[in-house]
């Protein structure tokens, strides 16, 4: 049957996906531990200085299952967070190879492997989304050179592989790049900030499908839920 209403706008962070990334140690994990309700799908150590609910993916199969126990709904958290999905990626490409008795993507036919990579990928991570809590993703940062046709520039971006960086910079609502800024102290001495950046930019991946956010707020969760619930609005381009 076809809808007859139209879909309210999502004002909740539990309907929403976010990717969040930037350096190593700058404090992502940190970040993601002050959400209410949150269980961390870790696929890498690194979680040992929080006290956190965490649940280890050593590999796809794990990753499957524990998705399949979220969307059973027997649970009290309100929000996933995958840290971080570089490894995510990775554990899907070994599952696929597996599968398909290879060493690696490439020896499939031409293109055949990176397709069942993406395919499996968005399948798992499209059902995550489609659940009633927040999702959030975390990468690291990398910075590319850029050619055009008459310049050249750097960029940062996250280091997921690039198949996997397309899926998730489509289906994020959010793309919070995080990073330090020089901040002039009140003694006028020059004091490195961590901050989020929310909007697009030549030099870095970052975007608001929102229109809630500030283009720069603290690295720090109450901070971003106070921009978040004031709601506020910019004029989309």
């Amino acid at each position: 049957m076809l809808p007859t209403e139209k879909t309210p706008v999502v004002n909740d962070l539990g309907g929403l996906t976010l990717f969040v990334y930037g350096p190593p140690k700058i404090g992502k994990s940190t970040w993601c531990s002050q959400v209410d309700g949150l269980l961390f799908l870790a696929t890498e150590p690194g979680l040992n200085s929080l006290e956190v609910f965490q649940k280890p993916i050593t590999g796809w199969p794990d990753m499957m299952d524990v998705c399949a126990d979220i969307a059973q709904g027997d649970h009290g958290y309100k929000a996933i967070a995958i840290d971080t999905a570089d490894n995510a990626w990775s554990f899907c490409s070994q599952y696929i190879c597996a599968q398909e008795r290879v060493v690696h993507e490439s020896d499939l036919d031409w293109g055949k492997g990176w397709n069942m990579v993406k395919k499996e990928f968005h399948r798992v991570l499209t059902k995550l989304a489609h659940l009633p809590y927040g999702l959030i993703l975390t990468s690291h940062a990398k910075t590319i050179e850029v050619k055009t046709r008459t310049d050249k520039y750097n960029k940062v971006i996250p280091t997921l592989g690039q198949g996997g960086r397309d899926i998730i910079l489509g289906m994020a609502d959010m793309i919070l790049y995080c990073t330090l800024e020089n901040v002039e102290g009140e003694g006028g001495e020059v004091v490195p900030t961590r901050i989020m950046r929310t909007k697009p930019d030549l030099f870095y991946e970052a975007g608001d499908r929102t229109s809630r956010m500030p283009e720069t707020i603290p690295l720090d969760y109450a901070a971003f839920l106070e921009a978040f619930n004031q709601g506020h609005k910019e004029p989309q381009e």
